[in-house]
């Protein structure tokens, strides 16, 4: 219990400085403590539901604007989350753990070749493209454990012009959408780990709170410099747990 609440604490600060559901860390740090692909998936989604509502309400009071196209996201990505049940049924832990890797990979690479600051406008985006965006991300993501603000940050960024702060807290108000959608899945499919994610979750709180505090007061170039060490980070431990 004790290993679980830290692990809280932990994900929780990193998903409210990096926008992210916390999945993308917690996956691998559970895989590494020899839970199972879809245990750790369970507990992450749980997780998940805590971290992004209480970010996305701290977020919130600063910008509304935010919230613009991350409703029609969001749509999309409950349609796609309700679907990972189905994906965690009939994949095995190890084409789950490839796919995680493959996602780390594509968004290292999208983040690294896009500027911390806007070049131009934000684009003003068609409402069904973004819906459908929201799906097929909320359909990967909550399949393997993670919000999918690692997917969708790098699009924002890259091709629809937000700046990185920007959009790591539209990704994260996105994570709200995908993991209810996802908990549900999982839950009716019998996956869930209500005992150990109801710990992880709660604890997420605190750090959550922290990590929002610390990101409004950091540089664009560095807040850029600190999310691709996060990635490569993890990328490289689940490398290690996956293929050796």
């Amino acid at each position: 219990m004790i290993e679980l609440s830290l692990l809280g604490i932990f994900t929780g600060f990193a998903s409210g400085f990096f926008g992210v559901g916390g999945g993308t860390i917690l996956v691998p740090l559970l895989v590494v403590l020899n839970f199972q692909m879809k245990e750790a998936i369970a507990i992450s989604v749980m997780q998940m539901v805590f971290s992004s509502i209480f970010g996305t309400f701290l977020n919130v009071r600063k910008s509304f604007e935010m919230l613009k196209d991350g409703i029609f996201i969001g749509i999309g990505g409950i349609i796609g989350g309700s679907f990972n049940g189905v994906v965690i049924s009939n994949f095995s832990n190890i084409t789950l753990q490839y796919l995680f890797v493959l996602i780390i990979i594509l968004s290292i690479l999208r983040i690294f070749f896009s500027p911390a600051e806007p070049v131009k406008e934000v684009k003003k985006q068609n409402k069904f493209l973004l819906i459908l965006i929201g799906f097929i991300i909320g359909l990967i993501s909550m399949s393997i454990g993670i919000g999918g603000s690692v997917i969708l940050t790098p699009i924002l960024v890259g091709f629809m012009n937000y700046s990185l702060k920007k959009a790591t807290s539209l990704g994260l108000f996105f994570v709200v959408f995908s993991s209810i959608s996802g908990f549900i899945s999982l839950s009716l499919h019998g996956k869930m780990l209500f005992s150990q994610g109801l710990i992880v979750g709660v604890c997420s709180l605190i750090g959550v709170y922290f990590g929002i505090k610390l990101k409004t007061i950091i540089k664009a170039t560095s807040y850029k410099k600190y999310i691709l060490l996060l990635n490569t980070s993890v990328l490289i431990l689940m490398v290690s747990k996956t293929f050796f």
